[in-house]
């Protein structure tokens, strides 16, 4: 398992925890999902066997914020 931390924009309220929770979750080999909107991150426990970090990013970034 691989653990990353992404700064990510555009987070302001509880929809967006529920949608990038929701949808990152959802991923096959995404363990845990954590978004801290007070510190704009997301942090993701992932099995890089099954899942890639940029489909992760793109799941985020298809959801209307950014990564940077």
């Amino acid at each position: 398992m691989k653990k990353i931390e992404l700064d990510v924009n555009g987070m302001s309220c509880g929809h967006c925890v529920k949608a990038i929770e929701g949808r990152v979750g959802a991923l096959s080999g995404v363990k845990d999902v954590v978004v801290d909107i007070a510190n704009g991150n997301v942090s993701v426990e992932f099995n890089s066997d099954v899942v890639s970090l940029h489909k992760i990013k793109e799941t985020i970034e298809n959801q209307g914020y950014y990564i940077g």
